[in-house]
């Protein structure tokens, strides 16, 4: 119980990033009723943006100046990424039976791979991404990184103001109507294919955020972290409810907690001894994940971005 307190904030910062990530899903499905698969590798590409950055600047740059340069080159990398998949690869399928797009998608996801593991400079090992040197920060009994601290402030920040984003702007209200009825809003002069860029775009961004934040908390980044973060933020966005902001942001925090719980008590339990440890956190994500669907199938939330019009 002691080590409770440790627990929690790593469960809460685990959680925030996997509830940046599933908000990328949530944007795209809640306007075109799309699971993008290759939306971890998206984010797998701004780590490595972010990386590119920090190499370019000047040897001894602080950390602390460089990180501006390098959340805008993971941003700026995640967007230009997110922006090509929706016009080369989803586009043309818009119109297409569901299972075209979805399969479409877990090609790019395996595309993208393997063009950071071909091109990019001894990508077929784990890159060093930088960290914050010093002490941790102790916070209710907590200790936490300096690099965990980035995590902890861009993550609700982020969430409040894509609410705001969506709820109170012209560009937003688009969103909502597109998400309802995309012919109706054709109809109404609402330009749909822009508003599915912007979507797309706006998931990528909070992508590479999370991305940096990735790098930060671990100090590696490689080529497959995409896959794993992906499939945790799709979990985290089920969880939540797909399809709305808020719900993927609580369904990441969940899924982080539980892994963090699980990881360090289960096997304290008479007769789980075999179950603890850090290898079955992701079997415990996912037999959360089981249990939800099972007890509430539309999510915690369970409410669609359309519907907080």
């Amino acid at each position: 119980m002691n080590d409770l307190p440790q627990q929690l904030a790593s469960g809460l910062i685990l959680g925030a990033m996997y509830g940046l990530i599933a908000i990328g899903y949530t944007m795209v499905y809640g306007i075109v009723q799309l699971i993008n698969f290759a939306h971890g590798e998206i984010v797998m590409f701004g780590a490595f943006g972010g990386l590119t950055a920090w190499l370019l600047l000047p040897q001894g740059t602080a950390l602390a100046l460089a990180l501006p340069v390098m959340l805008v080159m993971a941003v700026g990398v995640s967007v230009l990424v997110g922006i090509g998949a929706e016009r080369f690869a989803y586009r043309p399928l818009r119109g297409a039976p569901r299972l075209a797009p979805l399969i479409t998608a877990i090609g790019l996801s395996i595309m993208l791979q393997q063009l950071i593991w071909g091109f990019y400079p001894d990508a077929k090992k784990a890159r060093t991404f930088p960290q914050f040197s010093g002490s941790s920060v102790e916070i209710l009994g907590a200790n936490i990184q300096r690099g965990e601290l980035f995590l902890l402030i861009a993550a609700p920040v982020c969430m409040i103001a894509l609410g705001f984003f969506v709820a109170k702007t012209r560009t937003g209200r688009a969103m909502q109507a597109t998400s309802q009825d995309p012919d109706t809003a054709k109809l109404m002069g609402i330009n749909t294919d822009r508003i599915i860029v912007t979507a797309f775009a706006i998931g990528a961004a909070f992508g590479g955020v999370a991305a940096i934040a990735y790098g930060l908390k671990y100090g590696q980044i490689d080529f497959k972290i995409g896959f794993i973060l992906g499939l945790k933020a799709f979990t985290a966005a089920v969880l939540g409810g797909i399809g709305n902001i808020y719900g993927a942001m609580v369904g990441g925090l969940v899924l982080g907690l539980a892994e963090s719980l699980a990881t360090a008590y289960i096997e304290h339990i008479p007769g789980m001894e075999l179950f603890g440890g850090g290898a079955w956190k992701n079997v415990w994500a996912f037999v959360l994940l089981i249990l939800v669907l099972l007890v509430r199938p539309q999510g915690l939330l369970g409410e669609r971005v359309a519907d907080r019009a």
